[in-house]
């Protein structure tokens, strides 16, 4: 068919032809007002912290810190909220903060604290009584009412009306700058709405002063906060530098800046919580747990710190040596792949075969139905092998030790080595012209002669100390590491004085050089610490006597 013209709709923004032109009423956006300069500390509460303790002391595993301080962000009842007022180079404080004693709410100023127990505690000190008194005369069709509170106000053209209008906006809207608030004012027609203001206007209320010497009864709600502020304000506030919300009272009323600033300290640590994770590290190290960092980057909390075993070295037995083989060449591996591996279990017995139905005739003689028959009980799940639960045993003890880390998500990693530190730089050389003192000539011992009394250089010569392992529990001696259990791997013929696992050896070198398979002589010069095979400084060694070679 014939194409059609377009219809137009003229420049940008003009409004199309033909329709009528509609004006949206424009929102009167509230300035957004300064955050208070007041410090905010985030608290994980004690008895959530006290079973993630002992949770991670339960199961072993290691948990990333800034992972449990999500948790805890995700329900913020469980963080204590903590405000600190902030003080200027010359310690005067920025912005005061004030306690009521009724329910610990914290605000920003006296008069804030006056409109929240007049609002909320205000039958405490006062009772209201109803007077009858005349209602307005005349006709009244129609009546305003607030947008944001549904509090009737009145006709616009009654006398008390503007009266009303400036008194609910500061008592509970003074964010709202008064024309914002004007605006959510709307007029009502409803019959029943302006009935209903009109019999609120027969009544009349008057207040009695309560813990009083004397009863006192005002007629003016304005009497009535002006008596309060002259009587009671005084005993009801408290001026502070810190406070700590705890009851739910505190939490539900604040200042509404002060509730802004929560908001926003709340949205930064989710973002990242370094607040939150510094506290909960502080309160966990309280409860004996350790931490360390994966990649030099996540921190982990756990219940032993890394502690790398050295199986040249430690006297352990062949189900922990089996242990940590299987892991260090399957990384990442989990529980259930460790038991297959080392202690598969039983192959499950064959089902048995259901059982031959009743004949007919027997089912009629007994007045036995089919469904009325025991239903099979299901096979239970096989519990773990002996086997299985000492690989279970040792990998606990591997894990409490620190020797094997298992994270959350199942994976389990061996301890890795310490790094050696590098050696120290040697000393400089003396200046051509210092002074310099004359060497000791080291002479051959005479006939006869000991062999420590040689020479005076060897013996007054100090050995030089071997470099130290970058760490602090791992470097200890690997053959003080007991065995959680038997069947260790028995030392060379060599080691003829080896001991039993579990039982105390004569010296951590002895132990140490049984494991190894035994050092007979040692190529070092005199003076030096023997090392191990690993590279590993073991303490006790003595050097070999030069006088029989």
């Amino acid at each position: 068919g014939p194409r059609r013209e377009p219809r137009p709709n003229g420049p940008p923004g003009a409004p199309r032809a033909g329709r009528p032109t509609e004006r949206r009423p424009e929102r009167v956006k509230a300035p957004e007002e300064p955050l208070p300069e007041v410090l905010v500390n985030l608290l994980p509460e004690k008895e959530g912290v006290e079973l993630l303790a002992r949770q991670i002391r339960l199961t072993g595993r290691a948990y990333p810190l800034f992972q449990l301080a999500g948790l805890f962000l995700q329900q913020p009842d469980r963080l204590l909220v903590q405000f600190h007022v902030k003080k200027g180079p010359d310690g005067r404080i920025l912005q005061p903060l004030f306690v009521c004693s009724l329910d610990e709410t914290v605000w920003l100023s006296e008069e804030e604290v006056a409109q929240h127990v007049l609002r909320h505690h205000f039958d405490t000190f006062y009772q209201t009584e109803k007077v009858p008194c005349d209602p307005p005369k005349g006709t009244y069709t129609l009546v305003a009412l607030c947008g944001l509170s549904g509090t009737i106000l009145g006709p616009p053209n009654y006398h008390d009306y503007q009266h009303k209008l400036r008194k609910l906006h500061s008592e509970r809207f003074a964010h709202l700058p008064f024309e914002a608030y004007k605006a959510r004012v709307r007029i009502v027609k409803d019959e029943a709405v302006v009935k209903k203001w009109l019999e609120e206007q027969s009544w009349k209320a008057e207040y009695i002063g309560l813990n009083l010497p004397e009863p006192v009864r005002f007629t003016d709600r304005e009497q009535v906060e002006q008596h309060f502020r002259a009587t009671h304000l005084p005993n009801l506030v408290k001026n502070v530098e810190e406070h700590t919300l705890t009851t739910p009272e505190s939490r539900r009323h604040m200042a509404r800046s002060l509730r802004a600033l929560l908001r926003h300290t709340l949205d930064e640590q989710r973002r990242f919580p370094l607040k939150v994770a510094s506290q909960l590290s502080q309160q966990l190290t309280g409860h004996g747990l350790h931490f360390f960092k994966v990649n030099k980057t996540v921190v982990h909390v756990c219940v032993a710190r890394p502690h790398y075993l050295d199986l040249n070295t430690a006297v352990v037995s062949d189900r922990v040596r089996r242990i940590i083989e299987f892991i260090q060449a399957h990384p990442g591996c989990n529980r259930r792949k460790l038991l297959d591996a080392l202690a598969p279990a039983p192959p499950s017995p064959p089902a048995s075969p259901p059982a031959p139905a009743a004949p007919t005739g027997e089912t009629e003689a007994t007045g036995a139905t089919p469904a009325a028959a025991a239903p099979a009980s299901a096979p239970a799940e096989p519990g773990p092998t002996p086997e299985q639960t000492a690989i279970i045993t040792d990998l606990h003890w591997l894990i409490h030790q620190g020797h094997v880390i298992e994270f959350t998500d199942g994976r389990m990693e061996t301890a890795q080595p310490p790094k050696p530190r590098p050696a120290p730089a040697p000393k400089a050389e003396s200046q051509p012209g210092a002074p310099q003192t004359e060497a000791v000539k080291a002479e051959p011992p005479a006939a006869g002669t000991p062999a420590a009394e040689a020479s005076p250089a060897e013996t007054a010569t100090p050995a030089p100390t071997p470099a130290a392992v970058e760490s602090s529990p791992a470097c200890e001696p690997a053959a003080a590491v007991p065995a959680p259990a038997e069947n260790v791997t028995s030392p060379p013929p060599a080691a003829s004085q080896a001991t039993a696992p579990g039982a105390g050896a004569e010296s951590p070198a002895a132990a140490t050089s049984e494991a190894t398979g035994g050092v007979s002589e040692s190529t070092e010069p005199p003076g030096r610490v023997a090392e191990s095979s690993a590279g590993e400084a073991v303490p006790g060694a003595e050097p070999p006597d030069r006088s029989q070679s």
